[in-house]
C-alpha cells in the first residue's frame, strides 16, 4: 500500500474554511489579520497586485490563481478600479489554533495557477458556480469544496517539494517521510532512534543527520513535539489527563506534565485553563 504522508495529519490536526467574500474586489481592498485564522483567496477573472504588511515581496497575478496565506498576514489587493477581479475567499481555521503542527508547517504564503491543481478542475468551476449563485445552502457548500481545494494544495506541496526545512520537507522525503509517518500513526509507541532508523531505511547517524537537517530538528525533539501537539489537541476536546498518557506514550500523568511543562512553559492544567479562558 502507498504511504499516506497527509492522512495521518489530517485525522488528528483537521481545518474548517468559511466563505467571508464572493464578487468583484475593485481598486483597493485591505484584509487585516484575524487571530487564529489564516485566508484562502480564489482568483477566477482578472489581474491582482498584491502587497504585504511585512514587506515581503509584492506579487501580480493575472488570471485564475489562488493566494493562501495560512497563518494571519496583513495584505492588500489592488485591482482595476473599474473592472476589477473575481474572487472567492475563505476563512481558514487550523482547529488547534496557532499550535497546529499543519499550520506550523506551512509556507507564509502560496501562490500558484489554479490549473496546477491537478484533477481540481471540476470542483472548482462548481465552488465558483455556487459561490457566484444562489442555490439553497450555497455556503455551506463552498466552505465543504474550500477544504477539497486546500488539501490538493497541500499534496501540491508535497510534491512539488519546495519546502527546504520542516514537517513537510520531512514529508516530501522519500526516506524520512516513512519514520515521520510512522511517528505520527503511533505516537505511544516506544521509538527509539534505531527503529526509527529502521523505518527509514537508514543507518542511526545517516539518519539523526538527514533528519534534524531536513525537519530543523532532532528525531527525539520531533517526537515530543508530536506527542505535546497531540496532548493539546485531546485536552481541548476535554479528555481527562490520565487518559491522554497512554494515548501519547508517557508511563505516568507527571511524566507527561513535565514533558508538556518543558516545551509550553506551564502545566497542562494550566495550559487548558488559559485556553478555556
Amino acid at each position: 500500500m502507498a504511504l499516506d504522508r497527509l492522512d495521518a495529519l489530517l485525522q488528528r490536526f483537521s481545518f474548517d474554511t468559511r466563505m467571508f467574500n464572493a464578487g468583484a474586489l475593485c481598486g483597493v481592498n485591505d484584509f487585516l489579520p484575524e487571530p487564529g485564522l489564516g485566508q484562502l483567496h480564489l482568483i477566477r477573472r482578472g489581474h491582482v497586485d498584491i502587497t504585504h504588511a511585512d514587506a515581503r515581496e509584492a506579487v501580480s497575478v493575472d488570471g485564475p490563481s489562488l493566494l493562501f496565506y495560512p497563518r494571519p498576514v496583513a495584505h492588500r489587493f489592488v485591482t482595476d478600479a473599474l473592472s476589477g477581479a473575481d474572487l472567492v475567499c475563505a476563512h481558514v481555521c487550523f482547529n488547534q489554533g496557532g499550535g497546529s503542527p499543519l499550520a506550523e508547517a506551512l509556507p507564509a504564503f502560496v501562490t500558484m495557477p489554479l490549473a496546477e491543481l491537478d484533477g481540481t478542475a471540476a470542483v472548482l468551476e462548481v465552488l465558483f458556480d455556487e459561490a457566484f449563485g444562489h442555490q439553497c445552502g450555497r455556503r455551506s457548500v463552498v466552505n465543504r469544496l474550500f477544504e477539497v481545494v486546500l488539501i490538493q494544495i497541500l499534496r501540491k506541496l508535497l510534491q512539488a517539494g519546495k519546502v527546504d526545512v520542516g514537517l513537510l520537507a520531512g514529508l516530501a522525503h522519500p526516506q524520512l517521510a516513512r519514520s515521520l509517518v510512522a511517528m505520527h500513526e503511533r505516537p505511544a509507541h516506544t521509538w527509539s532512534l534505531a527503529t526509527l532508523a529502521g523505518e527509514a531505511g537508514l543507518s542511526r547517524s545517516a539518519f539523526a543527520s538527514t533528519f534534524r537537517k531536513t525537519v530543523g530538528l532532532t528525531p527525539g525533539d520531533y517526537l515530543g513535539q508530536w506527542r505535546v501537539s497531540i496532548a493539546q489537541d485531546l485536552l481541548r476536546k476535554g479528555r481527562p489527563l490520565k487518559w491522554i498518557v497512554d494515548e501519547v506514550g508517557y508511563g505516568s500523568e507527571a511524566a507527561l506534565s513535565r514533558a508538556f511543562k518543558a516545551r509550553c512553559g506551564v502545566s497542562p492544567r494550566d495550559w487548558k485553563r488559559c485556553e478555556s479562558a
